[in-house]
């Protein structure tokens, strides 16, 4: 057990990695070495960001903290808090059920934890952050919260209103990311579109967008988690017009069927999910489009679901993820609807429609054999390099190989890569 050395262990989605860098900023400042995502744990305090989005991640979240509780315990462990979505949700709960744990805090009041550990927060550190990525790529925050009332989810309930960061504080946060070696911008927020409208009563997405790709430096800018009602479509202007905003559009579609979106309260009918996917790949050609769908929402009818299937089918997305509903407390779903699919056909569901996009995902990649695409370099595992074209985020999407014994290549550099092979997920190249 190492003096002076915190571990943070985050888990859920890049958005609560950002909280997480925001904190090792912070400790760093204040004297403490941190390590994240350790696989042996080795400080005497332990910090777990957690989730609290869905089933599977709540119980992930808190296996987490029974863990380092037992560490407590046995002595491995001095102090151990607990912070994120999970706790901001379930804070008196969770404070009854765990009190090995020293404290909980909530989603926006980490800062606290400074000091209870008798330090400062540095307000001159606010907008930096420590990279737990590679230093060539960053995720960037520009709101937080979520004002859509979609019948399923509870991140409204977690993290309250829609805030947008101001756009000033947003670009000096990509000169300072820059001026460290980050080359590229994966742009996140639990809602993209609506960026703007709290702070200057309009959709700013599209100037905020333009604005950063005109920062010397920045390589690559990709948009993740947007919605589909009331798109700001300036923004396919800025996709066309600048080569560094990558043609890619990460957008939850979750169901096409009327009726389902209905009862979702998504606010978009089917006629105009498909009006603005072709609109999409009209306007910026050789978009790839990442898209999430849900099945066994309350009320999912076998008709539904056959025409999601359809859906699928005729849209060819490049990238798909999909998940089963599950009922979350405090959501409209869960007051108004009953739970009424059994999970045996929810995972049915779920794999039959999986199985189809792969289908797809395939013949896409294959049909990549022989194209030349630029390619960043993150990683070389085994004996291969491994990087990712515009169109791949990371952690998410397939990822380009390139065997090592080839030539030397650098990580965190571009080269442009002629594709020689593909399997289901992955691509295989060779530097030209």
């Amino acid at each position: 057990m190492k003096r002076n050395t915190v571990d943070i262990i985050t888990l859920g989605c890049s958005k609560n990695l950002v909280d997480s860098e925001r904190l090792i900023r912070q400790l760093e400042a204040n004297g403490y070495k941190v390590t994240h995502d350790s696989p042996n744990s080795q400080g005497e305090i332990a910090v777990i960001n957690t989730c609290g989005f869905i089933g599977d991640a709540k119980e992930e979240s808190i296996n987490m903290i029974l863990e380092f509780g037992e560490a407590k315990e046995e002595g491995r462990l001095k102090k151990l808090y607990v912070m994120g979505c999970l706790s901001e949700r379930y804070l008196k709960e969770l404070e009854v059920e765990i009190p090995s744990v020293d404290k909980f805090y909530g989603k926006f009041n980490w800062n606290e934890l400074l000091n209870d550990l008798g330090k400062a927060y540095q307000p001159e550190y606010a907008v930096e952050r420590t990279l737990t990525t590679p230093k060539h790529y960053a995720y960037l925050k520009i709101s937080e919260g979520c004002d859509r009332t979609c019948s399923y989810c509870a991140i409204p309930i977690i993290t309250g209103k829609h805030v947008s960061r101001p756009m000033e504080e947003v670009l000096q946060e990509v000169e300072s990311l820059v001026a460290k070696g980050v080359k590229e911008f994966q742009v996140i927020a639990q809602e993209l579109t609506y960026y703007g409208l709290d702070l200057y009563h309009t959709q700013k997405l599209p100037e905020l967008i333009e604005r950063m790709a005109r920062i010397p430096g920045v390589e690559w800018i990709r948009l993740h988690y947007a919605y589909p009602a009331h798109f700001p479509e300036d923004l396919f202007r800025v996709m066309r017009e600048n080569d560094n905003v990558c043609k890619y559009m990460d957008i939850a579609l979750q169901h096409i069927s009327d009726k389902m979106l209905s009862k979702m309260r998504r606010h978009v009918t089917k006629t105009e999910t498909y009006d603005l996917i072709e609109k999409f790949r009209k306007e910026v050609p050789g978009i790839h489009l990442r898209t999430t769908l849900m099945v066994g929402h309350p009320g999912e009818t076998d008709e539904d679901f056959e025409e999601l299937k359809e859906f699928v089918r005729k849209a060819r997305f490049d990238r798909m993820g999909a998940f089963a509903y599950s009922e979350e407390e405090g959501t409209f779903s869960a007051k108004e609807y009953e739970d009424d699919i059994p999970e045996s056909i929810k995972q049915r569901r779920l794999d039959e429609l999986m199985a189809i996009q792969q289908e797809i995902s395939a013949e896409l990649s294959h049909a990549k054999i022989g194209q030349t695409y630029k390619v960043i370099i993150d990683r070389k595992e085994g004996e291969y390099y491994i990087g990712r074209t515009q169109f791949d985020s990371p952690e998410v999407d397939p990822e380009v190989l390139i065997k090592s014994e080839e030539k030397r290549l650098f990580i965190g550099r571009f080269y442009y890569v002629q594709i020689t092979d593909a399997d289901d997920f992955d691509l295989y190249g060779r530097v030209i």
